[in-house]
């Protein structure tokens, strides 16, 4: 590395978690790659800083990646880039580098002056084929994609094609030339934190709501959401990654300045079982006793590691496809530990802050985007309000 990125104490700016190419829920680009393309995706960040890198995951490839230029810039709107601010992007010195198949890569260091919430634009341009693209399936912000180098271009117009995914990268990290942080919250989880059904480019996850919350308290935190839709407790997925046990010391851990994490997740593991999907395989019938073990496991590595952990209590799903008796008993089951047990360090309450109260099995209406599990924007903002900021 250079010693402009050395020197540097770097801070959490924005994350993704890392997935293996999928189909996913939405058309993408991760099976078939990139080639003579330039990508163009645009983060907000929590954080802020003088300087910024990105980090590249290649996790899920299986032949070396080489890219062949990058640039970061403040972003205008859409594909637009604001004027004077576009930098390019090294490695090592180099504006190529070739990232190992498993392997991730910093970049070095690049002089953005950004404050909270605003939005990065990282543009990659790939000469080669890049093979299956290493992605986040769910970002529910616009990814932008253009034929040949079109790193300097202006014109957003050249940008054609769009996804709601994110390829390689995997987290834009700040620095300030002062001390490194410690006051970075995670969210972890499936796709009540990832934010599924949230307006598209609007930042209304949960974790947007929460970020925003403590800086109008006063208490502004970076806060990454490194949720994956369809992520289980307890198993893998070709679909929807690594399961959480796997996952969450790469994920939360090793993130820079990790103080506390916000568990949510065991949802998929109650409610595929309950219904013959291919992508919801595997799906083997869970007791709550060993979703349980799954969170003891989950507390185990973070006061290991001295993080503080949250546990959120899952959410009523009532009326979705795979809401059914049995499932609601394991949910109540799992909620009455998560609350009474103790073994968190603290209690996130979301069941009880988006349930409707006639009807406690079920989302408030007004919370509900329509699939009777997933929130709306104005639920994932009730979600973040159920949090005692004090606890993290």
């Amino acid at each position: 590395m250079n010693d402009n990125t050395t020197s540097l104490f770097w801070n959490a700016g924005w994350a993704a978690a890392i997935q293996r190419p999928s189909e996913g829920f939405h058309k993408n680009w991760a099976q078939e790659g990139f080639a003579d393309q330039t990508v163009r995706q645009i983060v907000r960040v929590t954080g802020s800083g003088t300087s910024a890198r990105i980090k590249l995951s290649h996790r899920y490839g299986t032949a070396p990646l080489e890219l062949a230029g990058a640039t970061i810039a403040l972003t205008d709107k859409g594909a637009a880039e604001r004027a004077g601010s576009v930098r390019p992007l090294t490695f090592g010195g180099a504006r190529s580098v070739r990232v190992p198949a498993g392997e991730e890569i910093y970049s070095d260091a690049a002089e953005v002056h950004v404050a909270p919430f605003e939005s990065l634009t990282v543009s990659l341009y790939f000469a080669r084929p890049t093979g299956p693209a290493s992605f986040h399936a769910q970002a529910y912000a616009t990814t932008y994609r253009a034929e040949g180098d079109q790193l300097a271009a202006a014109d957003p117009a050249v940008f054609g094609e769009t996804t709601v995914s994110w390829y390689y990268l995997a987290a834009v990290e700040l620095a300030d030339g002062g001390p490194a942080r410690d006051d970075t919250v995670v969210v972890f989880g499936d796709s009540l934190t990832d934010g599924f059904a949230s307006t598209i480019d609007g930042n209304r996850r949960y974790s947007d709501a929460l970020a925003e919350r403590l800086a109008d308290q006063g208490t502004p935190r970076p806060v990454l959401n490194q949720g994956i839709g369809g992520n289980l407790l307890l198993n893998d997925s070709a679909w929807y990654g690594d399961r959480a046990g796997d996952r969450f010391r790469r994920d939360v851990l090793d993130q820079p300045g990790v103080r506390s994490v916000v568990v949510l997740v065991g949802l998929n593991d109650i409610g595929f079982s309950e219904i013959e999907l291919p992508t919801y395989r595997p799906n083997p019938d869970q007791s709550p006793a060993e979703l349980i073990a799954g969170y003891r496991e989950l507390i185990r590595q973070a006061r290991a590691a001295g993080v503080r952990i949250t546990g959120a209590t899952i959410m009523p799903f009532k009326g979705a496809e795979y809401h059914t008796p049995t499932a609601e008993a394991k949910r109540r089951e799992v909620n009455a530990w998560i609350r009474t047990s103790g073994e968190f360090d603290a209690v996130a309450d979301f069941a009880t802050a988006l349930a409707d109260p006639s009807d406690p099995d079920a989302l408030l209406p007004a919370y509900d985007s329509g699939d009777h599990k997933h929130p709306n924007d104005e639920g994932y903002r009730a979600m973040a309000g159920a949090i005692d900021l004090t606890t993290l």
